[in-house]
């Protein structure tokens, strides 16, 4: 595959699809002063090299079965996760009950939490047990099971138990990617599972997404976005996943 030149538009194309997550065409040719056909053309020519896929009225990353490394997925977007983060943070008041999933975004919820007194937590991640760790009056109840040691979560039969035995008042979660529709996607079936059984077990459910979050693609599928009561973003998605910010669910929160 030929490298591709740092400050060649391809590339700055490329950079522009990996930190957004999908972009719109009309959008990419306003940035680089060109027509919406020639930017067409370099987004065909990137997607023959399988840099790119192109999707209805933009373009996306290609489609992947296993997500990247938690150490990679931790520094990207991060200002716009700690802003969610704090948005969430400020939504649930302190003594409340909190069930928190996997992921990094979920994972900066916990430390926005910090300060938060006597809450009341269950989690499948050893991650968010670290994070509240020395937070006043905090009481964790922790799913048991086999740990995945490159994550630091447990997911499966236990996780789903363990969520399910509790009512908290709020849910926070994450997601592998939503399509277009407002599918809910994961890239392990056992995450969809765990998922659900946060939602189905909380009086608000908190979605928590950064805006590459819309028009990334997963094998699994779990849910749709109308069944959030709450979405907290960092910046509006592309055009075509507007429309789905307008539907009575979920509230949003733009950070």
């Amino acid at each position: 595959m030929p490298a591709l030149k740092p400050d060649s538009r391809a590339q700055q194309i490329l950079d522009l699809v990996r930190g957004r997550g999908l972009v719109d065409i009309s959008e990419l040719a306003g940035q680089f002063g060109v027509t919406p056909q020639t930017i067409r053309r370099g987004v065909n020519q990137l997607s023959e090299l399988g840099l790119l896929r192109r999707v209805h009225g933009g373009v996306t990353l290609p489609a992947h079965s296993a997500n990247l490394p938690y150490e990679a997925r931790q520094v990207q977007r991060l200002d716009g996760k700690r802003r969610i983060a704090a948005a969430v943070a400020a939504l649930i008041p302190h003594g409340a009950s909190v069930s928190i999933g996997l992921g990094t975004t979920p994972h900066q919820v916990a430390l926005a939490l910090r300060a938060h007194k006597k809450l009341r937590v269950v989690t499948n991640s050893l991650r968010v047990v670290f994070a509240l760790s020395g937070s006043e009056g905090l009481e964790i109840a922790v799913a048991g099971g086999f740990l995945r040691t490159a994550d630091l979560d447990v997911v499966g039969e236990a996780a789903v138990r363990c969520f399910a035995g509790f009512k908290t008042d709020y849910a926070v979660f994450g997601v592998g990617g939503i399509d277009e529709d407002g599918t809910l996607l994961d890239f392990d079936p056992a995450e969809v599972a765990a998922r659900e059984a946060m939602r189905l077990n909380c009086r608000q459910s908190l979605l928590v997404a950064d805006a590459s979050k819309f028009g990334r693609t997963a094998m699994a599928r779990g849910g749709q976005l109308a069944d959030m009561d709450h979405l907290f973003i960092d910046e509006r998605p592309a055009t075509p996943f507007r429309a789905l910010l307008k539907l009575a669910r979920p509230q949003v929160h733009l950070s």
